[in-house]
C-alpha cells in the first residue's frame, strides 16, 4: 500500500521525497509501477474515485458510515470497514469538532416552564415536540447570531431566524417561520434554554397565542437541549468554523444554502437511519 500511496501523491511531491519518508527504494517502486494491476487494486481505485466523489459533494464533512450509504444507494456491494480503511489510507477524513461555547443568559429568568421533555428526544409523528436554541456567528461586521427551531420528529430544522441582536425578535422570527411551514397545529411542546429572550413577554405571548406549551431546559444543563446543541456542533464544524464571513449577508447566504439545501434535503442522519430530514418525513408520511 505504500507503493499505491506513493503513485497517489505523485503529482503533489517528488517522488524520490516519498520513497525517502516511506523507506522504500525507488527502483523497488517503478518495478512496481509497471506490473498488472491486480483485481482487488483495480477494484480498490474505481471505490475511491467514488468514495472522493460523495466526500466532496458532502462538503467534505462525511465519514464512512454515510460514504457507505452513498456507496450502497448506488448499487455498490462493499462493507463499510473496507471503506473505512480506503479513506483513511487515502487520507480523506471528516471534519473535526471544536470546543463547545456556553452562550446562553439565564440569569434574569426567575420563573422558567418545566421540562416537558426530560430528555427524551425521540417522538412518533411530527408536530409533537419542537426545540429551539440561538448561537453566534462572527463576520467581518460584526455579530450574527442564528435562532433555529427542529422537529424532534425528523430533526428537520423547520424555522430559523438571524439577526445582529440576540433578542426576542430573533427567537420569534424563528417561531413565525417553524408556524408557517407546519401549519395549524396545537398543543406542540417548544422546549428551550432559560435564556431571557425565551423568557420574555413578547416570545411567550406568541407560544400562548398559538396554542403551543413552553418547555425549559434545567438551569446548567445543557444536555436537556441535548438535540438543539448537537444541531449547532454540526453547523460549525462542518461549515462556520471553515468560513470567514466578510459580512452579514455573506453569512446569511451560507447558512441557508446549509440549512435548506444541504441539511434538511441532502444530509444523512444518523438518527434517521441515514436519510436526510426532508427524505425521512416523505418516506414515513403515507404510513
Amino acid at each position: 500500500m505504500k507503493y499505491a500511496f506513493i503513485r497517489a501523491r505523485s503529482k503533489e511531491y517528488k517522488t524520490s521525497r516519498l520513497c525517502q519518508v516511506l523507506g522504500v527504494s525507488m527502483s523497488g517502486y517503478y518495478e512496481w509501477c509497471v506490473r498488472p494491476e491486480s483485481t482487488r487494486a483495480q477494484r480498490n481505485r474505481a471505490l475511491m474515485a467514488s468514495i472522493e466523489g460523495f466526500h466532496k459533494a458532502s462538503r467534505r464533512i462525511y465519514g464512512s458510515p454515510r460514504i457507505h450509504r452513498d456507496l450502497q444507494a448506488c448499487g455498490e456491494r462493499v462493507g463499510v470497514n473496507r471503506v473505512a480503511r480506503l479513506m483513511r489510507q487515502h487520507g480523506v477524513q471528516s471534519k473535526m469538532a471544536k470546543k463547545f461555547v456556553i452562550t446562553t443568559d439565564s440569569k434574569n429568568t426567575h420563573s422558567p416552564a418545566p421540562d416537558r421533555i426530560r430528555r427524551e428526544f425521540t417522538r412518533a409523528a411530527r408536530d409533537q415536540a419542537w426545540v429551539s436554541d440561538t448561537t453566534f456567528i462572527s463576520t467581518g461586521k460584526g455579530w450574527m447570531y442564528l435562532a433555529v427551531i427542529l422537529d424532534l420528529y425528523s430533526r428537520k430544522v423547520i424555522g430559523w431566524a438571524m439577526r445582529d441582536k440576540n433578542d426576542t425578535q430573533l427567537v420569534r422570527d424563528a417561531l413565525t417561520m417553524a408556524l408557517g411551514h407546519r401549519g395549524e397545529v396545537n398543543g406542540v411542546i417548544v422546549h428551550s434554554d432559560q435564556g431571557s429572550t425565551y423568557a420574555s413577554g413578547g416570545y411567550q405571548a406568541l407560544l400562548s397565542e398559538r396554542g403551543l406549551l413552553c418547555s425549559m431546559s434545567r438551569k446548567g444543563e445543557c444536555l436537556d437541549n441535548a438535540v438543539a446543541e448537537s444541531f449547532f456542533g454540526t453547523l460549525k464544524t462542518e461549515l462556520v468554523d471553515h468560513e470567514e464571513y466578510r459580512d452579514h449577508g455573506q453569512a446569511r447566504q451560507s447558512l441557508f444554502e446549509y440549512i435548506e439545501v444541504f441539511y434538511n434535503r441532502q444530509r444523512r442522519h444518523s438518527h434517521l437511519d441515514y436519510l436526510s430530514p426532508v427524505q425521512f418525513e416523505a418516506r414515513h408520511a403515507s404510513f
